[in-house]
């Protein structure tokens, strides 16, 4: 490699404009410009990918409806019914509330497509609720809500799925069916681990909700429930795209917040509006920095090279696997997971193509392992956002995470070695993959 080259200095200079403070976007765009200076290429290329990108691509504009989607849901009364939802029915268990977490946020997953969204929105609730009277330790509540968040962007509908169908050219559908088992499989090994802890740490059990109150407190919860199940119906039955089925997830959330529930305001809507267009916009910027990254890592034909490499070693497609789970685990320590997913699985995914490996099951199980990064330290974004949520040194917070990530390691490696846990749904939805 020509460290003079170039590419050589397009990467120094995105590493150490990033390094200065410069955001991860706009550093991908000026390394980018500056490799195609130096290569003697038209200036304007960068525009021209950026445009052509963000404005040719109807898909984006699921994100920001997304977004909106989980603000709307956010607002108001719809989280303490769905809480009340999951108590009446995992809280009558030893370490109860702990299990409420993690249901809540299978349900919320449904609804967010965001861990980030997962985190804030249940984030300081549920640590108020575990810490009161000293239930548990505030450490291991802010925990068990950054461990239980990872859930949402696998889950769908999925934000970092819409991301990888945009590089990869596979369907939406097809992914956001394969993220269900993979998703439900984090959840259960996760309420695993707190059954086993609550055990040996003597966690308390909930009050029981009686029986006859069951029917009123799904009844309360029914409208919340009944999103996932409207944008799934929509979007598989084929009467829209996932663009418009993600109109209809925004606009639903808002009704049932608004008329149904009557609890939100203008100016809750103002802040929903304002909240989504800012995380839009820093998404955005990831994405346009990307796209012009990625024609540079083109013209340099690094995707052809990397898989030439990788085939002289004569991998299968079972240690292929191994070796992108090992790389992304590494890179998910001090990467943003949309730049991986934007940047790194485009080179990785003409060689997986090139083994047979599967494009829906290679999808979900590389989103399942980007997103372990969240909770990852040193970089871990979820990490840092539950200390400031919690107030509670990220130490401590990072000790009481790490038996959660062993097993969630452990359940991504069954997604990698069994492909039917991804496949399984969206074959049975006619997929031929």
């Amino acid at each position: 490699m020509n460290w003079t080259g170039p590419f050589s200095l397009a990467i120094f200079a995105i590493v150490g404009l990033s390094l200065l403070g410069l955001p991860v976007g706009h550093a991908m765009i000026g390394g980018s410009i500056l490799y195609l200076a130096l290569a003697g290429l038209d200036m304007g290329t960068a525009a021209e990918q950026l445009l052509n990108g963000m404005y040719g691509s109807f898909l984006l504009l699921a994100i920001p409806l997304f977004v909106l989607a989980a603000e709307f849901m956010n607002t108001g009364s719809i989280m303490d019914r769905l809480l009340r939802f999951c108590n009446a029915i995992v809280g009558r268990f030893r370490g109860g509330l702990a299990q409420v977490n993690v249901v809540q946020s299978i349900i919320f997953a449904s609804m967010s497509g965001s861990a980030l969204a997962d985190a804030a929105g249940s984030g300081k609730l549920m640590q108020t609720l575990m810490t009161k009277d000293g239930k548990y330790p505030p450490a291991y509540a802010a925990a068990l809500t950054t461990v239980s968040s990872v859930i949402g962007p696998i889950m769908p509908p999925s934000i970092p799925l819409v991301l990888y169908a945009l590089v990869s050219n596979t369907s939406v559908g097809y992914l956001f069916l394969g993220g269900v088992i993979p998703a439900l499989l984090l959840g259960a090994v996760q309420m695993g681990l707190i059954a086993f802890t609550a055990r040996r740490r003597n966690f308390p059990v909930e009050p029981r909700v009686p029986l006859r109150d069951m029917p009123r407190v799904t009844w309360e919860a029914l409208p919340a429930l009944l999103m996932p199940v409207i944008l799934l119906g929509c979007l598989y039955s084929g009467v829209t795209t996932p663009t418009e089925a993600a109109a209809v997830a925004a606009f639903y959330a808002l009704l049932v917040s608004a008329l149904l529930y009557r609890s939100v305001s203008t100016r809750d809507v103002y802040r929903a509006l304002s909240t989504s267009a800012r995380i839009t916009v820093s998404i955005g910027m990831l994405i346009a920095g990307a796209l012009v990254f990625n024609y540079v890592i083109t013209v340099e034909n690094i995707p052809r090279t990397l898989s030439g490499m990788l085939k002289a070693y004569e991998m299968s497609p079972l240690v292929f696997l191994l070796v992108v789970n090992v790389l992304l685990l590494v890179l998910g320590c001090f990467l943003e997971g949309t730049t991986i997913i934007l940047v790194i699985l485009p080179v990785l995914l003409p060689t997986a193509q090139a083994l047979g490996v599967d494009p829906v099951h290679f999808g979900v199980m590389a989103v399942t392992n980007i997103m372990l990064g969240l909770v990852t330290p040193p970089y871990g974004l979820l990490l840092f956002m539950m200390a400031k949520i919690a107030e509670v040194p990220l130490r401590d917070i990072v000790r009481e995470v790490l038996p959660f990530l062993w097993v969630m390691v452990g359940a991504l490696a069954l997604i990698m070695l069994f492909p039917g846990l991804a496949l399984w749904l969206p074959r049975l939805m006619g997929y031929q993959g």
